[in-house]
């Protein structure tokens, strides 16, 4: 018995290493979150659209008569990286002719319109995801997050965080160059 109990602080420090070892790896993303929908159709949902905008709502029979790659950004009035991000999503539909869907996910309708209202509405289609049910279909871990899909509806990456840096911006064009769209 004190065999176990003289090892047993050994025992921890070598798990609470190995954390700190996998942690501190410079090769390793933290960023980089897997996605169970990558190759895969977009889920089944039907969202309305936000009230208070001219934007109709998004579901899947929409996003998958597309026909071409296009991007779903997952946003909300109360993030703040959305705040941020909104402005590179604007110059991708303004000036590089994306196509962006949005879900707006778990936020008033109101905060949501007037956010819009503020900031400009580059989307096409906006879902009103206010209770969050249509964000676990698609696997988000948090706002913001971008999916690329191709023009048959099938998810082909996903970006989690904010597309502000130019390294973000290039990532989400290859994306969608990758799969036949724009550049």
């Amino acid at each position: 018995m004190k065999k176990i109990l003289l090892a047993t602080p050994a025992l921890v420090a070598v798990v609470l290493g190995g954390f700190l070892f996998w942690g501190l790896n410079p090769d390793r993303d933290p960023n980089a979150i897997p996605s169970a929908l990558i190759s895969d159709p977009v889920p089944n949902f039907e969202l309305p659209p936000v009230d208070g905008t001219k934007t109709p709502g998004l579901s899947a029979a929409a996003l998958r008569s597309i026909g071409e790659p296009f991007l779903v950004n997952v946003f909300a009035s109360w993030c703040v990286p959305c705040r941020a991000e909104h402005a590179v999503l604007t110059r991708f539909v303004e000036q590089d002719g994306i196509r962006l869907m949005g879900i707006n996910y778990m936020d008033k309708p109101a905060d949501a319109a007037n956010w819009l209202d503020e900031l400009g509405n580059p989307y096409e289609r906006i879902g009103s995801d206010s209770e969050g049910r249509v964000g676990i279909e698609w696997g988000i871990s948090g706002v913001p997050e971008t999916f690329v899909i191709d023009g048959m509806g099938i998810v082909v990456y996903r970006y989690v965080g904010p597309i502000v840096t130019p390294e973000a911006q290039a990532e989400i064009r290859a994306a969608l160059a990758a799969a036949g769209g724009q550049s």
